[in-house]
C-alpha cells in the first residue's frame, strides 16, 4: 500500500512538473491552447540554429502533409539539377487534361511549353496544384520522392499520391504523411544544409520568401522585421500545416513545422491559431539572450 502511495505522490509530481514546463514556455503554451480551442491534433518541431534550442509538441506523432510536400518535391528538383539528372530549363507541355482543382497559374498555360523552373516557381509561390504534379512527373512519381528522402535518412516522411487525392488527411491513414519533427530535420537539409548548391539553395530560398498564400499563418503573427520563407498546406478532416524557415533580426535562423488535423474548426480558426504560435516563437526568441 505505502509503496503504492509513493509511486502515485511521483505520477503526480511529473505531471505536475511537466504541466508547469508547458505553462511556462510561450510556444508549447500555444500549441496547447491550439489544441484545447481547435479540439484537433497538434504537433510542431521549432529548432533555433544558433542556439540548439528547440520546441517540440507531439513532434513525433503522424499528420497528413497536404501542400507542405512541394518544397520538398522542389527540393529534389534542384538537387536532381544539380547532380545533372534534370534541367530547370526543360520545357514540358501543359495539356488541358493536366489540369487539377485550383490550378490558378498552370490553367493560363495549357498548351504552352512552360520550363521547369517556371513550374516549380508557381508551385512554390501560389500552391498550383497541377504544376506540382508536374514536377512530381519530372521526379518520376511520389515514390521517387519518398526514396530520395530515405537517402537522406528520413525515414517517416512519404508521399504516395498525387494532387489532389494526397490532401484526404483520413484519420490513421499512414499515406503522405510526415511528423513535425521528420519534416523539420528534411526541410533544415534542403534549406540551410548542404543537400543543394548553393545557388539552388538560393533559388529554393526566393521560391520560400515568395509565397503569396501564407499570410495568414506565421507571417501574421511575426514582426515585420523578420523574414520568413514557407510552404503551407491543407486538407481533409481540418488539417493544416506550415514548414518556414525564420530569420529573426542579428540572429540565426530557426526552423519550423507545424501540423495540425482531426478538427472541424474553420480555416480562419486553424489559421489563427497557427499565427499565435508565431507570436509566441517571436516572444520567446525577443526574451532569449
Amino acid at each position: 500500500m505505502k509503496q503504492g502511495l509513493v509511486f502515485l505522490y511521483f505520477l503526480i509530481c511529473v505531471i505536475y512538473v511537466q504541466a508547469a514546463v508547458a505553462s511556462e514556455d510561450p510556444v508549447l503554451e500555444a500549441a496547447r491552447q491550439a489544441e484545447a480551442q481547435l479540439d484537433a491534433r497538434v504537433g510542431l518541431a521549432v529548432y533555433d540554429t544558433g542556439s540548439g534550442a528547440n520546441w517540440l509538441f507531439n513532434a513525433d506523432g503522424s499528420f497528413p502533409m497536404g501542400s507542405t510536400f512541394k518544397v520538398l518535391a522542389c527540393g529534389v528538383l534542384l538537387a536532381r539539377a544539380d547532380a545533372g539528372d534534370e534541367d530547370l530549363d526543360r520545357f514540358v507541355e501543359i495539356v488541358q487534361t493536366d489540369l487539377v482543382t485550383y490550378s490558378p497559374v498552370t490553367e493560363t498555360w495549357v498548351g504552352r511549353n512552360v520550363s521547369l523552373g517556371e513550374i516549380c516557381a508557381a508551385t512554390m509561390r501560389t500552391s498550383d496544384n497541377t504544376a506540382a504534379n508536374k514536377v512530381l512527373e519530372a521526379l518520376g512519381g511520389p515514390g521517387s520522392l519518398t526514396a530520395f528522402l530515405r537517402s537522406l535518412g528520413d525515414q517517416t516522411t512519404r508521399l504516395d499520391r498525387w494532387e489532389t487525392d494526397l490532401n484526404e488527411g483520413t484519420p490513421g491513414d499512414p499515406r503522405d504523411t510526415t511528423s513535425p519533427a521528420a519534416m523539420a530535420a528534411s526541410f533544415q537539409k534542403f534549406v540551410l544544409g548542404d543537400v543543394l548548391s548553393t545557388s539552388s539553395r538560393e533559388t529554393l530560398t526566393d521560391w520560400l520568401l515568395g509565397n503569396e498564400v501564407g499570410g495568414p499563418l506565421l507571417r501574421a503573427g511575426l514582426p515585420e522585421d523578420w523574414r520568413i520563407g514557407d510552404r503551407t498546406g491543407a486538407g481533409g478532416h481540418g488539417s493544416r500545416g506550415i514548414v518556414a524557415v525564420l530569420w529573426p533580426p542579428g540572429r540565426a535562423p530557426l526552423i519550423a513545422a507545424i501540423y495540425l488535423t482531426e478538427t472541424q474548426a474553420t480555416l480562419e480558426g486553424r489559421d489563427a491559431a497557427i499565427a499565435a504560435i508565431g507570436r509566441a516563437i517571436a516572444e520567446t526568441i525577443a526574451g532569449a539572450p
